[in-house]
């Protein structure tokens, strides 16, 4: 199965002068989603609407879709 990368996103906070705790409060989004975020863990397509919203951004800026693992 394929899985979801948040590296760009971890970028553009960088970019943006923005810590984890300002990207929650300004998208209005839980902790625990941050959490599973900076895990690589699955988030809610809300989730990654109101990351966009907040930075002004495309989910492709923010979300990378990685090839499946070879098992």
């Amino acid at each position: 199965m394929r899985r979801a990368s948040y590296k760009k996103l971890w970028k553009i906070l960088i970019d943006k002068d923005m810590n984890k705790k300002m990207l929650a409060d300004a998208a209005h989004i839980s902790s625990s989603s941050i959490t599973k975020l900076s895990k690589g863990e699955s988030v809610g397509m809300e989730i990654i609407i109101k990351i966009c919203n907040a930075l002004d951004c495309e989910i492709s800026d923010i979300v990378d879709l990685l090839p499946e693992k070879p098992e």
